[in-house]
């Protein structure tokens, strides 16, 4: 299989970091490092960190990700290690954990793309330290993930599917990433004033309704960038999908309600804004536009358009993270 030994780019340094001996005994253990050389714009101290295990007592294999190889092989003895890291973006993160869900293998997601939403909805830690710090003390939270079908076609995302307004806005984000990062999907956003709208068709959970709207987001995790919760109550541990209908408008009208769903959290009182979004509970969801709207799943724009179908696997991965259940949910 390609990638069974590391590239040059992502050796050992000759030495071990700084603070290795703040990293827990490693002795015994294997873990899987499966990593995209292609995300992000920058050093995501993925070397550091596996030096870091190392020097803990770890065997760290290393597998860089090539096109030609199915996602598959790269994890088909995964249940031979103690651990399994996924660096990359959160394209690459959903992959790797959708790959090798149920395998009951905890898995680190890695920071190492543009924006890693995954890893801040995990709430972990940034540096690669105290990343091998997780990974060392091994606490783990079981979540939910979702399966999209496409053509017949199925992939995973541990985040959100969506099709319409959000995937229009990570299209018009691909030429901003390299020169602007995260800032990338809020400049891309900013140009959305004007979106396009249709009628969607949904089927949820056997039953069927229209809206009109801009687009529709099925949710497993639920904070945008900083860990702002797009809306309430959206947990990836309980089984459930969070349906999001966008009516028509355009995306800053998510904004008064990431103010709605702050104010919640620290209980400052009701609701200053209504109406911009409207959220249903599912474990299946249909989507048909009477337009055909672009599709992304956790942050990668697919060439598949609408419809899809989404539905729940329950408890499918075991995530890596300092944080309980409780503090992952919005």
């Amino acid at each position: 299989m390609t990638g069974q030994t590391p590239p040059p780019n992502a050796g050992t340094p000759a030495t071990p970091a700084p603070g290795a001996t703040s990293i827990p005994s490693m002795t015994g253990k294997r873990v899987l490092v499966i990593f995209n050389p292609k995300s992000g714009s920058g050093d995501s101290g993925l070397p550091d960190f596996n030096a870091l295990l190392r020097a803990a007592g770890a065997d760290v294999v290393e597998r860089e990700l090539s096109p030609e190889t199915p996602m598959a092989e790269y994890v088909q003895d995964v249940e031979s290690f103690h651990a399994i890291v996924a660096a990359g973006g959160d394209g690459t993160v959903s992959s790797v954990s959708y790959a090798s869900r149920y395998k009951n293998v905890p898995l680190l997601a890695y920071p190492a793309g543009t924006a890693n939403l995954i890893a801040q909805n995990l709430d972990l830690p940034t540096t690669p330290e105290e990343l091998a710090r997780v990974v060392a003390t091994g606490h783990a939270v079981r979540v939910d993930m979702g399966e999209v079908e496409v053509r017949g076609q199925t992939q995973g995302f541990a985040m959100l599917a969506g099709a319409g307004a959000d995937a229009a806005m990570i299209k018009g984000s691909e030429e901003l990433k390299e020169k602007f990062g995260a800032l990338a999907y809020v400049m891309s956003a900013m140009k959305q004033m004007n979106p396009k709208k249709t009628t969607f068709t949904l089927t949820i959970d056997g039953q069927t309704r229209e809206f009109e709207g801009i687009g529709v987001m099925v949710a497993n995790f639920g904070m945008a960038n900083f860990r702002l919760p797009i809306t309430t109550d959206i947990s990836p541990s309980d089984g459930r999908f969070t349906v999001i209908l966008m009516r028509a408008g355009n995306l800053l009208r998510l904004v008064p309600n990431i103010i709605d769903s702050v104010r919640s959290k620290l209980n400052l009182g009701d609701p200053l804004f209504a109406g911009n979004l409207e959220t249903i509970e599912a474990r299946e969801v249909t989507v048909v536009a009477a337009d055909p709207f672009p599709l992304q799943y956790d942050g990668e724009l697919h060439e598949e358009t609408t419809p899809f179908t989404a539905r729940i696997l329950p408890g499918a991965v075991r995530y890596l993270t300092p944080s309980t259940e409780a503090e992952l949910a919005t």
